[in-house]
């Protein structure tokens, strides 16, 4: 009877250890938790209590966000780029906008501060508030 449990947990660890990898396969390619559950045929429920009980599937997951997260990076900026040769305006100047100094948003600050000796009282609150 000890033998079958045995076998038993050794199956769910298998089954568990393939279902992290093509989570983490997953998310290296859509950074998308929702998604990579659902391709990997895995409940949510499932991915978040082993990111709490798997320090090494939390690190690999983390690991494999980024990398999605690069990869949808550099498709959407060939995309864009894609846009701009095909003389999209709101591509252009998204791309001037968020690459360009000359044509980024601009916030201009302009201030006027008197500076003001203190006299002895205002001093001697300042010197007591410090302390």
């Amino acid at each position: 009877m000890e033998t079958n449990n045995k076998e038993q947990l050794n199956a769910i660890r298998l089954r568990q250890s393939k279902q992290k990898k093509a989570i983490i396969e997953q998310l290296k390619k859509i950074p998308v938790i929702n998604v990579a559950c659902a391709r990997a045929v895995v409940g949510r429920a499932s991915f978040y209590r082993w990111l709490q009980e798997d320090d090494g599937f939390k690190k690999a997951v983390e690991e494999a966000m980024a990398e999605g997260e690069s990869f949808i990076n550099d498709m959407s900026e060939s995309q864009i780029i894609t846009l701009i040769k095909e003389k999209n305006w709101s591509a252009i100047r998204f791309w001037l906008t968020n690459h360009h100094p000359k044509y980024a948003n601009k916030l201009e600050v302009i201030t006027n501060i008197k500076q003001e000796e203190l006299n002895e009282e205002q001093e001697a609150t300042v010197r007591n508030a410090l302390k």
